[in-house]
C-alpha cells in the first residue's frame, strides 16, 4: 500500500545512508560507503569543497570513521566548520520509509586561520565555539534517507508527478528544514546525494490492537524555522507575521491499506509582545505598540488561509492579569479578520483542579466547524477519499502545556471518526472503550508533548497526567513542580546562550570579520555576577541564622546586633539583585527580540 502511494513513472531519489570520514592533514574526505567513487573533500585550511569522483587523495588518513550524514557548514571568524551526524536511531517509518532521530552531531574544524585573529576576535571565536557545542546537543532532529518528511500527506499527494525524483532537499518545505542555512555550500557544489534536510519536532508511533490486523498511529510534528528560539526570548510575532513556537502537527492512522491524516497547528499569539526574564517567577508581559500590528496579524493569518484553507483560532489563555490583557488585545485584533473564527476558552478556569471533562465545553463551541474541516483519507489504491478543509490553530502563552492537552483531545475525536470511517470501529464504538489502546494513544501524545516542550522550554511538558490519565495525579503535580523549577532556572540562567546558538545556526546572525561584534564585548557578564550574588545571599542567610541561634541560647546582645546587621545586609543584597534582575539573567548577545 505505502509503496503504491510513492510510486509513479519516475524513480525515487535516495540519499547515501552511511559515509566514511577520512581525516588527512589538509582535508577531510567523505565517501559514500555504498558507492566509494561518489565522494567529496573539504579543505581544513580554507573550507573549500571539491568533488573527488574516483580520484583518491595521496597518503593515508590519520583517522577513519563512519558517519551518517552531513548536516552542513558554517563560517565563523577563523574559517569553516563542518557539521556531521555521528550517531542515529531508527524510530519508525513514514509512508514506508525509515525515519531516524539524530542522537549525536559534531562540528569539525576546517580552518587553520585562528592564529591570525586579533585578541578580540579570539574571544569572539571562543564564544562562537561555545554556541556550536550547544548546537551539537540540539534535541528533536529527524530525517529520512528515502523521502522528504517536511510535507504533510495531503500536500504531498497534490504535487505533480515526478517530484520524488528531485533531490530530497528540493522536495520539502523550507519552513521546516532546521539546517537550511547550513546547506548552502553543499547545494552550491551539487552534492545532492549527501544533503540531508533535518526536521526539528517530534515523531512518535504506536500500535492499537483492538482489531486484527492492528492499526498504527503516528504523530509527526514540524517546527517552523522562521522564528526559532527559546521560551522567553522568542515570543509573539515578528513584523513579517511569523510566530514563535509555530508547529504543524500531523496525526496519521494506517489501517488495512487506508491512511488518514489530521493536521493541527500551534503558535504564539501573533502580536508584537515580549516577556523579559528578570528573576521573577512570572515576568511581566509587555505588549509592544507598533503601527504595523494590524498588518502583522493579517500577514500571519493570510499565510495560514493560503496553506490550510479555513482557520479556527482557539485561544486558551487566562482572562485576567497580564495574560488577560494580551488575550483581550488578541481578540480585538481578530475582529478585523472576517475569514477567521476566533474562540476564547479560559483553560485554567474551566479545566482547573483536573476537571478535564470541561474541555467538552470548548469542543461544543467548535464541533460543527471541526466536523466540516474533517481529515485527509486515502484508500489502499492511493485514491483520495476525503480532504481536510481547514485547520485549528491552538495557543496558550507558551503553546506547550494547555495547547498539548487540547490538541490531544481534538486528535482523539478525529481518530474516532477515522476508525469508524475505515471500518475498524462501529458507529457506536470509540477508542476510549479499549483501555490498552487508549493508553497507547495517550502515551504517544505525552511523549510528543515532552519533546516539543524540551525544544522550546528545556523541560518536559506540564499537565502530562491530564493527557495520560485525563486527570491530575499527585505524582503529576510533583513532576510539574520540578519541571516548573527547571524552567525557571533555564529561562533565567541558560537560555540567553541557547538563543544565541539558535540565531547563529539559523542564519539570523551572520558572522562578519569586517564588522566587529560589539554585542559580544559586554561589560556586565551575568555568568560571573550570579555566583558572587548567590554566595553573598547564602552567606548572609547562614550568618544571620547562626547569630540568631546564639541569641536564643542566651548569648550577648552583640550577637543580636550582628544578626540584625547581617539580615539587613542580606536583604539589601537581595533587593539589589532583584532591581538588577534583567542584567543578572542570561541574555542573548547576538540579536534583538524582534
Amino acid at each position: 500500500m505505502e509503496a503504491e502511494i510513492e510510486s509513479d513513472s519516475t524513480a525515487t531519489f535516495s540519499l547515501w545512508t552511511e559515509l566514511e570520514l577520512q581525516e588527512f592533514t589538509e582535508k577531510f574526505v567523505i565517501k559514500a560507503v555504498q558507492s566509494p567513487d561518489d565522494s567529496f573533500s573539504i579543505s581544513r585550511i580554507d573550507g573549500s569543497i571539491d568533488k573527488l569522483h574516483s580520484d583518491a587523495p595521496s597518503g593515508s588518513p590519520s583517522k577513519v570513521s563512519i558517519i551518517y550524514g552531513v548536516a552542513g557548514t558554517i563560517k565563523l571568524l577563523a574559517g569553516t566548520y563542518l557539521l556531521v551526524i555521528t550517531s542515529r536511531m531508527e524510530v519508525g517509518t513514514y509512508l514506508g520509509f525509515p525515519i531516524f532521530r539524530v542522537v549525536s552531531m559534531k562540528f569539525l574544524s576546517c580552518n587553520q586561520a585562528s592564529k591570525f585573529l586579533t585578541n578580540q576576535e579570539k574571544r569572539d571565536e571562543d564564544y562562537f565555539m561555545t554556541l556550536l557545542k550547544t548546537v551539537e546537543s540540539t534535541p528533536g532532529l529527524y530525517f529520512s534517507y528515502g523521502t522528504d518528511i517536511t510535507l504533510n500527506l495531503q500536500r504531498r499527494c497534490k504535487l505533480a508527478k515526478g517530484w520524488k525524483s528531485k533531490p530530497i532537499w528540493k522536495q520539502g518545505d523550507p519552513r521546516f528544514v532546521w539546517n537550511r542555512n547550513l546547506l548552502e555550500d553543499l547545494i552550491e557544489n551539487k552534492l545532492d546525494g549527501f544533503i540531508i534536510p533535518l526536521l526539528q519536532g517530534s515523531f512518535q508511533t504506536g500500535d492499537m490492537k483492538f482489531s486484527n490486523p492492528s492499526a498504527a498511529i503516528k504523530v509527526l510534528s514540524r517546527r517552523c524555522t522562521r522564528r526559532l528560539g527559546t521560551r522567553m526570548w522568542r515570543r509573539g510575532a515578528n513584523l513579517e507575521g511569523d510566530t514563535a513556537n509555530f508547529i504543524e502537527t500531523e496525526q496519521l492512522l494506517e489501517f488495512e491499506g487506508h491512511i488518514a491524516s489530521f493536521l493541527q497547528v500551534r503558535g504564539s499569539i501573533p502580536l508584537l509582545w515580549e516577556q523579559i526574564v528578570d528573576l521573577s517567577y512570572k515576568p511581566r508581559l509587555n505588549i509592544i505598540n507598533h503601527e504595523q500590528t494590524s498588518k502583522v496579524v493579517e500577514r500571519h493569518f493570510n499565510d495560514l488561509l493560503q496553506r490550510y484553507g479555513g482557520c479556527i483560532v482557539v485561544d486558551l489563555t487566562d482572562k485576567h492579569g497580564d495574560e488577560g490583557l494580551l488575550s483581550a488585545a488578541y481578540a480585538e485584533a481578530m475582529q478585523s479578520l472576517p475569514n477567521v473564527r476566533y474562540v476564547s476558552f479560559d483553560f485554567h478556569q474551566s479545566c482547573g483542579n483536573g476537571n478535564l471533562d470541561n474541555i467538552k465545553l470548548l469542543f461544543d463551541q467548535i464541533s460543527e466547524d471541526f466536523e466540516t474541516q474533517g481529515y485527509f483519507l486515502l484508500d489502499p489504491e492511493g485514491r483520495i477519499l476525503e480532504e481536510q478543509r481547514g485547520i485549528i490553530r491552538s495557543n496558550c502563552i507558551d503553546c506547550l502545556d494547555r495547547t498539548n492537552v487540547t490538541q490531544s483531545y481534538l486528535a482523539q475525536k478525529s481518530l474516532n471518526s477515522q476508525l469508524q470511517r475505515v471500518g475498524a470501529l462501529s458507529s457506536t464504538e470509540y477508542i476510549s472503550l479499549f483501555s490498552e489502546d487508549l493508553e497507547t494513544f495517550r502515551t504517544v501524545w505525552v511523549e510528543h508533548g515532552d519533546e516539543i516542550s524540551l525544544e522550546y522550554s528545556g523541560t518536559h511538558a506540564l499537565k502530562r497526567d491530564l493527557v495520560r490519565y485525563g486527570k491530575q495525579t499527585m505524582t503529576g503535580i510533583i513532576q510539574d513542580g520540578m519541571s516548573a523549577i527547571s524552567r525557571y532556572y533555564l529561562n533565567n540562567f541558560q537560555d540567553g546562550v541557547r538563543q544565541d546558538a539558535i540565531d547563529l545556526i539559523s542564519g539570523r546572525y551572520t558572522v562578519n570579520k569586517s564588522s566587529p561584534s560589539r554585542s559580544l564585548s559586554r561589560e556586565f557578564d551575568s555568568l560571573s555576577y550570579l555566583p558572587v550574588a548567590s554566595v553573598l545571599v547564602l552567606g548572609g542567610l547562614t550568618v544571620s541564622s547562626i547569630t540568631l541561634n546564639q541569641v536564643g541560647v542566651g548569648r550577648s546582645t552583640q550577637s543580636l546586633l550582628s544578626s540584625v546587621v547581617c539580615a539587613g545586609l542580606t536583604a539589601g543584597v537581595m533587593a539589589l539583585i532583584k532591581a538588577n534582575g534583567r542584567q543578572i539573567c542570561s541574555r542573548p548577545r547576538l540579536c534583538g527580540l524582534l
